[in-house]
């Protein structure tokens, strides 16, 4: 038997409830979850779809840390639960979290190739070589979570902050052979609540569940950026 500690919000006030459920080897925290709700209490909201660590719909904190609820297991944290809501987003109900302003920001970087030789009628592959394909496809895996923005404190304090996700991606098409609008995106990343902003925590890399280093990208972007912004000082 496990204990589920789960931090509820009712749309006025956050409350903590626990629950006992019998946990077994495999079971995972999504699974204990959805026991609550059919078994316990039916009031309790939560975000899940794939349950297979696609989706990143059930992204929360368990036991303090950002974790995808459908790939922790419930017998390696012990037979204490912790569930709360992602930090830095606002609770809508329980576990459950506005994600809206995460993905206009995730919206702004433009992410998708951008080229100005694109006729829909006559469709052509765009070529790559495996090593150009290699400079970004680890930045691809984001299953956009949000994990990697709850813990940034840059995001904590500054309400227009791109965040760690968003300049993920941004990096995945700059770094893309096949895209052309390099120019555009890091205008939007080096502005006052682009990569310069970003406090060096390395947190959001230590939480992605799928190894996918955000802060790296960060930093690779802000490289770009500067010699973008220098090339454009000495007119080259």
């Amino acid at each position: 038997m496990a204990e589920f500690r789960v931090r509820r919000f009712d749309g006025k006030k956050s409350y903590w409830q626990t629950f006992n459920v019998p946990a077994k080897k495999g079971m995972t925290v999504l699974e204990g979850l959805y026991y609550i709700k059919e078994n316990l209490d039916s009031s309790l909201a939560f975000r899940a779809s794939c349950r297979m660590g696609i989706c990143g719909s059930c992204a929360m904190r368990i036991n303090g840390k950002p974790r995808l609820a459908c790939e922790t297991q419930i017998l390696f944290l012990g037979d204490r639960i912790t569930v709360e809501p992602l930090d830095n987003f606002t609770v809508i109900k329980d576990l459950v979290t506005d994600f809206e302003g995460f993905f206009a920001k995730h919206k702004a970087i433009k992410p998708y190739l951008i080229r100005e030789d694109v006729k829909y009628d006559e469709p052509r592959e765009l070529l790559q070589t495996p090593k150009e394909l290699n400079e970004y496809y680890i930045f691809t895996l984001c299953i956009k979570c949000g994990a990697c923005y709850s813990v940034c404190p840059a995001a904590a304090t500054l309400d227009g902050y791109l965040g760690p996700a968003a300049m993920t991606a941004a990096y995945r098409f700059c770094a893309d052979s096949r895209d052309k609008g390099k120019k555009e995106r890091y205008e939007i990343v080096s502005s006052s609540n682009g990569v310069w902003r970003c406090h060096l925590a390395m947190e959001c890399s230590e939480v992605c569940p799928k190894n996918v280093e955000p802060a790296k990208a960060v930093q690779l972007l802000r490289r770009r950026t500067a010699f973008s912004i220098l090339k454009s000082l000495l007119g080259w």
